[in-house]
């Protein structure tokens, strides 16, 4: 492979171009009021709520299935018990 394929270019041109708007990018977001750690800081918070945003889908997922389970359980084991009892009627066992 070729340094020109590498960077795109010429090297020291695309280095010469990254500085130049690495200071534009960096001007207009000092205008903005962002600095380098407030912009960690709300990475971090974004990261953070990422996370209980997954968590709380966990928590969410295993509420619904505890209410359901309440309910769909105790239904199951009655069926069970009375399809037991209706297969032993059909093969005429007492």
């Amino acid at each position: 492979m070729d340094r020109r394929s590498i960077f795109g270019g010429n090297p020291l041109g695309v280095i010469v171009r990254l500085i130049l708007a690495s200071i534009v990018v960096g001007i207009v977001l000092s205008a903005l009021g962002i600095t380098p750690q407030n912009f960690l800081y709300h990475i971090e918070v974004l990261l953070r709520r990422i996370y209980d945003l997954g968590f709380g889908a966990i928590d969410w997922l295993l509420q619904y299935l505890l209410l359901g389970a309440i309910v769909v359980i105790p239904i199951w084991i009655v069926a069970r018990i009375f399809g037991i009892a209706g297969n032993r009627s059909k093969d005429g066992e007492p």
